[in-house]
């Protein structure tokens, strides 16, 4: 059986890796009390007896606690920033560039960052096909869920005194120094970073990407684009799909709770929307540490996850 220990448990991405797993019987967790969690001597002893551990901590603790894990059977999975363009460890996005079979083999595994899933899956196909050129000035925007900011604003859009700011929409990182656009640019080896700009709306989970094109900006168009996704993109954690289920409408929170993703290529000849839409907590943090630790065991790697259809 499978050991697998979360550190940092109590937190928005390790509850949820918790919750997908206290049900399956194919792993063993370790779990430590709350006296223990941040004792490091006890931390340490868990990380190096099991076979998975997950690290959902923040940035500096994450690198703080890579030094601590001495066996080398164990396999790390990191749901922090931390080391997302280090080269030393497999970004852990198993859809594109034969990362799959990379992540199998690993034992120092990154997990993408939310909004960077998204833009990833949508421009790295691209790039790499040709399509896009490396040099293309790029723009995004990404809807989120108020989940994404963690225990703080979960309190904050769930206060019973909610400021009327919170009401709508807010836009963040106005100085384009958001901290997901390093992994955005390296995995799809971009020349420049995108004018990237992410809102956060009162809404639990759930999560939009949209990149716009010009098709005159492009090597291609927006058929060979779609053809692309179709034969990329056919699984049920990942699936291109051409249904419009919203009558000309796209709903951000429609796989809130979820942990897949859904690619859809909108506009006309001339304006072409990338759009890809998940769970900011599910296939955006959770779901895909989860696939990963499937990924690693040799097992179906919707294991444990809650899929919005099967294909």
């Amino acid at each position: 059986m499978t050991k697998v220990f979360i550190d940092g448990s109590a937190g928005t991405t390790g509850l949820r890796i918790y919750d997908r797993l206290s049900a399956r019987k194919d792993i063993e967790l370790i779990i430590l009390d709350d006296e223990k969690r941040k004792v490091t001597e006890y931390r340490q002893e868990a990380l190096n007896s099991c076979d998975i551990a997950f690290l959902c901590l923040p940035d500096d603790a994450a690198r703080e606690t890579i030094p601590l894990v001495t066996n080398p059977n164990t396999a790390i999975i990191d749901t922090s920033t931390a080391h997302r363009t280090n080269s030393d460890w497999t970004y852990g996005f198993p859809e594109i560039a034969n990362l799959r079979e990379k992540i199998a083999k690993s034992k120092r595994i990154a997990n993408p960052g939310c909004h960077a899933s998204g833009f990833v899956a949508l421009v790295q196909p691209l790039v790499s096909a040709g399509i896009i050129p490396n040099s293309l000035n790029l723009t995004s925007f990404s809807i989120t869920g108020y989940s994404g900011g963690g225990k703080k604003m979960i309190a904050e859009y769930e206060s019973y005194e909610l400021s009327p700011l919170l009401e709508g929409p807010r836009q963040y990182a106005l100085t384009q120094q958001h901290k997901h656009l390093k992994e955005m640019i390296a995995i799809c080896k971009l020349d420049k970073a995108p004018v990237f700009c992410p809102i956060v709306a009162n809404f639990y989970s759930g999560m939009e990407v949209t990149v716009p094109l010009f098709a005159s900006d492009i090597n291609g168009n927006i058929n060979d684009i779609k053809n692309i996704y179709k034969n990329l993109y056919n699984t049920s954690l990942l699936h291109y799909d051409e249904e419009d289920e919203e009558a000309g409408f796209m709903s951000a929170s429609r796989f809130s709770d979820f942990d897949d993703m859904q690619i859809q290529v909108k506009g006309n000849d001339d304006r072409i929307l990338l759009v890809a839409r998940f769970d900011n907590l599910g296939k955006g943090a959770s779901g895909s540490a989860i696939q990963n630790m499937n990924i690693l065991m040799g097992i179906d790697e919707t294991t444990g996850l809650k899929v919005t259809e099967e294909r």
